[in-house]
């Protein structure tokens, strides 16, 4: 495989992790094909494309414009569709976020090829990559190839580590001109309801608490242990619906799916939906009042006690740790 495109993505001049872990995969597909980054905004910084390099990019190429300011499908699609014609790479990745879920199978369609989303992990056997991608709200797993053309994959955060930055590295860094026009979608403003500090998504440690927290003020000590373990918080449907915090925290089937080195879920009961969104935690750590509660089913290891004791004294253990 000669040529692995890889498209970055950025939030406020800052890059994601999943694009140096999309770089990664690509290393993972081939170690010796070349692999181009593309970062696309309205005033995208070298700095950007030199990260992609320091983490394993050879080079990449950066398209700046004011409709680029806000994601939209057309004003990407028009970017990477003339990218892609005139680069001709062997394979496309992209991380499995919500801009990549968006564009991603529009760009399969327009080019009627194949796409493989939310891969956690690739394989080479011979001349087939193929992918892993959980199935059925992560209870089972299926393994998927490209048969023909072009290898287009999104990769899900936090599951294929990204290669460990060498600044030393160095390679071409060139702006591209592309004229982004006839948007029939024009984004005015763009309002974000997210938490702050750590992104969810792509945090190695999430605190989540359920219905069991009782209140908003209940997660002020979930926010206190987050912040000494330097993750995020995150939360229940239940949690949600009750008004103890915002729906941009919801973790499961229809919120966010994670995969943090730790998750620790925090008078959550486990319903199969919420599990859909979190099983896949590389570590599982559940305190609940009821011994019965579904969510000790997946954990690694269980406290059964009140969370308003356990909490506080789990935050007391860490800070004398520190």
């Amino acid at each position: 495989m000669g040529k692995i495109l890889v498209i970055g993505e950025s939030v406020d001049g800052v890059l994601r992790n999943v694009s140096f872990e999309a770089i990664a995969a690509a290393r993972k597909i081939e170690e010796g094909a070349e692999v181009v980054g593309l970062l696309l905004g309205k005033d995208v910084q070298e700095s950007e494309a030199n990260a992609l390099i320091h983490h394993g990019a050879d080079r990449v190429i950066t398209v700046s414009h004011d409709n680029l300011e806000n994601y939209t499908s057309e004003g990407y699609g028009q970017v990477i569709l003339e990218v892609m014609d005139e680069e001709s790479p062997d394979a496309v990745l992209m991380g499995h976020t919500a801009i990549g879920k968006d564009i991603t199978p529009k760009i399969a369609g327009r080019l009627e090829i194949g796409l493989i989303s939310d891969a956690i992990d690739i394989k080479v056997d011979g001349d087939d990559v193929i992918f892993t991608r959980p199935i059925y709200s992560g209870k089972a797993f299926e393994e998927k190839k490209i048969k023909d053309g072009i290898v287009f994959a999104t990769i899900r955060p936090n599951n294929i580590p990204a290669l460990e930055k060498d600044e030393g590295r160095s390679g071409d860094v060139s702006a591209k001109d592309v004229d982004v026009k006839d948007l029939r979608t024009i984004v005015k403003e763009v309002i974000r309801k997210k938490a702050e500090g750590v992104d969810m998504s792509e945090a190695s440690v999430v605190i989540a608490g359920g219905r069991g927290v009782k209140s908003e003020e209940g997660f002020e000590p979930l926010y206190e242990l987050a912040d000494l373990l330097g993750g995020a918080v995150g939360a229940s449907r239940g949690a949600c619906d009750a008004e103890y915090c915002d729906y941009s925290l919801q973790i499961g089937q229809t919120g966010k799916v994670i995969t943090p080195d730790l998750y620790i879920a925090v008078g959550i009961s486990g319903a199969i939906q919420h599990l859909a969104g979190m099983s896949n935690s590389k570590v599982i750590v559940a305190i609940n009042k009821d011994p019965e509660a579904n969510i000790f089913n997946v954990a690694d290891y269980g406290i059964v006690g009140d969370l308003f004791e356990v909490v506080p004294k789990l935050i007391e253990e860490i800070k004398a740790l520190g």
